[in-house]
């Protein structure tokens, strides 16, 4: 039987995707890393959502002056009314998805709330938060931030962190090699996009939670499973 680390080194994102969260429930630990600089190519700060024509991404504007600051660091621009135009996109694109109307309200009360918020990253994990307690997930793994733990540097080697913390390899973000250090030890998850019922014809992989969870609603779980179970494979 081959070994599985269960190590997983991150960047906080919006909202995860499948993918993310298999990674997730895949570890025992997940680092955060928070004290990396922000790039707009990362996720923080935005979250991509089914449309008519494929797939588009909302935004959480960030302050200029912030942009070559560490993610922990990175302040929501309130001067950009934003939080009305995001919940449009979202109701434009869902309305008709079977459990829109259900989580909607919830959904526009957490991005409303943004507007009690200065820094993005404490926004963003609020928001991850409260989609985990939507769709039941428990994350059993140990979650640290990278900017408080001694054994990370201001300029880490991610292979150099994981044998600090007792890991031969380690899982990253897919796909972040354009903003996220890449490590020789990392390993990718055995991964499988699990393909289901999308309110528009097709199917487009990757979509955030938001596309789940307003097609699925409580039976949610029933994808979710299958990323469990490929992960104890």
């Amino acid at each position: 039987m081959s070994f599985r680390p269960r190590l997983a080194i991150l960047q906080p994102v919006l909202i995860p995707d499948l993918h993310d969260l298999a990674i997730m429930l895949a570890a025992n630990k997940i680092i955060l890393q928070d004290n990396e600089q922000w790039s707009r190519k990362g996720r923080i700060h935005r979250a991509k959502i089914r449309t008519p024509e494929g797939t588009q991404h909302i935004n959480i504007p960030i302050r200029t002056a912030d942009r070559k600051k560490p993610i922990k660091d990175i302040r929501i621009d309130h001067s950009e009314k934003w939080i009305e135009p995001l919940l449009r996109t979202l109701e434009f694109n869902y309305r008709n998805s079977v459990y829109y109307d259900f989580y909607e309200p919830e959904i526009r009360a957490d991005f409303q709330s943004a507007v009690d918020y200065e820094y993005l990253q404490p926004f963003v994990m609020y928001i991850r938060n409260r989609m985990f307690r939507f769709l039941e997930i428990e994350i059993q793994a140990e979650v640290l931030f990278s900017s408080r733990m001694k054994e990370y540097d201001s300029d880490p080697d991610p292979d150099q962190l994981a044998k600090n913390l007792g890991y031969e390899n380690y899982y990253q973000e897919p796909g972040a090699k354009h903003y996220q250090r890449q490590g020789r030890n990392r390993v990718e998850l055995p991964f499988s996009h699990p393909v289901y019922r999308q309110h528009f014809e097709g199917f487009e992989p990757d979509c955030c939670l938001l596309d789940l969870l307003f097609q699925y609603g409580p039976e949610s779980f029933k994808i979710i499973s299958l990323l469990q179970a490929s992960g104890e494979s």
